[in-house]
């Protein structure tokens, strides 16, 4: 970590990932891992000119305005709405959120959520509409505050893994390894070779079950019911074999600091090679459904543009960022175990459309068939897990999730965590979907919403 000057932290360029606050100092993360901080001045600190800077500063202002009574401000923010909980204030009280309207003749607003229908989680979308062209929209996150931040303080990181695991349920494997390197860094620890190799396995199971879930939802959307139903299949095959495998359909709580909590059960990896085998049987005859279909492909080609120049500002990560031009993957940069050393493949498209979300999934499918079956062929002996020393320090850990980048960062002091802090993937996603809702008429956004799938939890600390 560097210490700047408010100038130099003002000024600072690179790849923004994230920004946080803990009593003393503001922080500022940069792609591959530049770390750096800039002394809190009365509780205030320089705001960054980033675009994706803007909901870090919001959400820091709230998490240490509203509860601990002291808002870190960033001066010179453009942009000061609430992050969390937008009908409460400091007093418990604060007027109805404004949504700005581009106006003009015929223009009227929609209005959906934050409650949906069906199983999701909350958040408001406000849609300026003229006829069935979106003008404009609004997301609005923050609705179900869980405090996971608060709640890890004071404990030690294997008592906080388990807030960690639930920050973003389809991420649980990706949010406890980047937890789990966190706590290694900052107190200099390495887990075991046999651990490092499982974790990659459930990584990449957790990244089949959200493609084929993903694709599939989206063909869905779409009023394509054949796809949703076989990749729904495809992904009950790889849920029913990571249970089978590891005791947990979604392999919560099997990754934590130190290594892992449980071993590869008997028969586990025939039930993972047999699932795999199946999904790869059919995968080809999918995707030609995908591309020969003219009704599906009219849907999904040119709608939901993000345009390169605008991923790049962001730095979008996952098949968002891949879709549209970025060639980024925290499994090649910065890299981690066990990834250094397996060629990774990462496709990347320009079109930033619907349908190329839908092809970096595609294609990412096979190869993360491959890594599982590779790394279950070089799966060593040895220890699953070592304990952690009750010292101070600092770390970041990062892992690529389903979305693309999560990072965790931890202050530790006597084996306890003083202050915490995670970036969720989605984070730099949310107001890239408030443009490509803007490239399509209303209906077409679930089928955009669902293409991109930030998550609402793991924005939600």
């Amino acid at each position: 970590m560097r210490l700047l000057s408010p100038e130099d932290w003002a000024a600072h360029q690179g790849r923004f990932v994230a920004l946080w606050t803990d009593a003393n100092h503001a922080y500022a993360l940069y792609q591959p891992q530049e770390l750096v901080a800039v002394a809190l001045d009365n509780g205030a600190y320089p705001a960054l000119p980033h675009k994706g800077a803007a909901w870090f500063q919001r959400l820091a202002f709230d998490l240490h305005g509203h509860f601990d009574l002291h808002g870190h401000k960033a001066v010179g923010a453009a942009d000061t709405r609430p992050a969390v909980e937008h009908h409460r204030a400091a007093d418990f009280t604060a007027p109805w959120p404004e949504f700005v309207s581009p106006g003009g003749e015929g223009v009227y607003q929609v209005a959906v959520g934050p409650v949906h229908a069906g199983i999701i989680e909350p958040g408001h979308f406000r849609f300026s509409v003229r006829g069935e062209e979106v003008l404009r929209l609004e997301v609005r996150l923050g609705y179900a505050h869980k405090g996971t931040l608060g709640l890890m303080r004071g404990k030690s990181p294997r008592l906080a893994a388990r807030y960690a695991a639930r920050v973003s349920g389809d991420a649980t494997v990706a949010h406890s390894l980047a937890f789990a390197q966190a706590a290694e860094s900052a107190l200099g620890v390495s887990a075991p070779g046999r651990a490092v190799f499982l974790r990659g396995i459930m990584a990449e199971l957790e990244r089949l079950a959200n493609h084929t879930s993903d694709i599939g939802a989206i063909a869905g959307d779409a009023g394509f019911a054949f796809l949703d139903a076989r990749f729904a299949l495809a992904r009950e095959t790889i849920c029913a074999a990571s249970a089978a495998a590891f005791g947990h359909r979604l392999m919560m709580d099997i990754v934590v600091p130190g290594g892992v909590a449980g071993d590869l059960a008997e028969g586990g990896a025939e039930a993972i090679l047999d699932a795999l085998a199946a999904l790869e049987a059919e995968l080809p005859s999918l995707t030609r459904v995908f591309e020969d279909y003219a009704s599906l492909q009219d849907r999904v080609i040119g709608t939901g543009i993000i345009p390169p120049a605008l991923a790049e500002a962001f730095h979008a990560g996952g098949y968002v960022g891949r879709a549209s031009g970025q060639q980024q993957d925290a499994r090649v940069m910065p890299g981690y175990p066990p990834y250094q050393s397996m060629a990774l493949y990462v496709p990347v498209f320009q079109e930033g459309d619907v349908a190329a979300r839908i092809r970096v999934r595609l294609e990412e499918i096979p190869e993360s068939i491959r890594l599982v079956r590779d790394m279950l062929a070089a799966l060593p002996e040895g220890p699953l897990a070592l304990a952690l020393p009750p010292e101070s320090g600092m770390g970041l850990g990062v892992a690529e999730s389903f979305r693309g980048p999560v990072w965790h960062w931890l202050s530790i002091e006597g084996g306890a965590i003083a202050a915490a802090f995670i970036a969720d993937a989605s984070t730099l996603h949310w107001p890239l979907l408030e443009q490509a809702a803007t490239t399509a008429i209303l209906a077409d956004f679930p089928m955009i919403n669902k293409s991109l799938n930030g998550s609402y939890s793991g924005v939600d600390l």
